[in-house]
């Protein structure tokens, strides 16, 4: 068992797959824990979407090495924007991400349609392409890491006080919108550095399911935030080896991004109903001791 877990990864470009994967366990597994405290699941959802027009700018007018600028472009836009709509009180969260969302990816298709032979290409980064990562791409995506992970960890206690308490932290004198526009930013930076690879439909999975998973097993940011990380590790490790194998030994072709995602969502499930079986379980023994 164990060797059929591990022989996949000694394929050069399975062991790039993984490589980029742990990167994205990491920085998603943290990214993820704020996204819950704040409840900004439509957020991260919005942001999958409104980087397709600078993906799609980037990749026609450089091809491949022009995504990345083109999709930090359009978090960059689609950030700033967010943060200046949500700043007015007629304006409602839902209804600027909604806004956003529609338009930005609205532009996305238009660009796309007018030039058909990209059409297949393009498409990929909508579901991703986890197993051509190259190494340039892993380099890209430490850097937005290391970036997001520095940011975070420095601005820590403001985004929590801001997240459970915000007249306190708008009282204290710290700037509500621009702890908004970081986290938003964040957010946009984690659909960029996971575009390529996993997609960006299939990145909302990355920014949610690791903190959720988290969530069921305590009540504290710590333990959650490590509990995420490891879940979407995990989920990237076995994933890959059950789409490899699957591919190898049954003929059976799976993508490597989709099967990454339904093992996190199977590891939630599993750990939702574990918590669950262990409540009932406290529950009994609370009610045997009070009879």
């Amino acid at each position: 068992m164990h060797a059929t877990l591990v022989e996949p990864f000694s394929v050069p470009f399975m062991a790039r797959a993984l490589t980029e994967l742990l990167l994205l366990a990491v920085l998603a597994g943290v990214v993820s824990t704020h996204v819950l405290t704040r409840r900004l699941g439509f957020v991260a959802d919005a942001m999958t979407h409104t980087v397709f027009p600078g993906i799609v700018l980037g990749f026609l007018s450089a091809g491949v090495d022009g995504v990345l600028p083109g999709a930090l472009a359009a978090a960059a836009v689609t950030a700033i924007l967010l943060t200046l709509l949500t700043r007015s009180r007629r304006v409602t969260d839902d209804t600027a991400l909604a806004v956003l969302l529609a338009a930005m990816f609205a532009v996305g298709v238009v660009l796309v349609s007018r030039r058909a032979s990209y059409t297949a290409d393009l498409t990929s980064f909508l579901f991703g392409r986890l197993l051509t990562v190259t190494a340039g791409q892993i380099a890209q995506t430490a850097v937005v890491a290391g970036l997001v992970l520095t940011t975070l960890a420095v601005l820590h206690k403001e985004l929590l006080l801001r997240a459970f308490d915000p007249r306190a932290a708008a009282a204290m004198g710290y700037r509500i919108w621009l702890l908004d526009l970081v986290l938003n930013l964040a957010v946009a930076l984690v659909v960029v550095a996971a575009a390529q690879s996993v997609g960006t439909i299939l990145v909302i999975a990355l920014l949610v399911v690791p903190a959720a998973t988290g969530r069921l097993v305590s009540d504290r940011i710590a333990p959650i935030t490590l509990a995420g990380v490891a879940v979407a590790a995990l989920s990237g490790y076995l994933g890959l080896a059950i789409s490899y194998r699957a591919s190898v030994s049954h003929g059976l072709r799976l993508a490597g991004g989709a099967t990454v995602v339904l093992t996190m969502v199977a590891v939630y499930l599993l750990t939702l109903l574990a918590a669950g079986l262990a409540r009932a379980l406290r529950s009994r023994r609370t009610s045997d001791a009070v009879a």
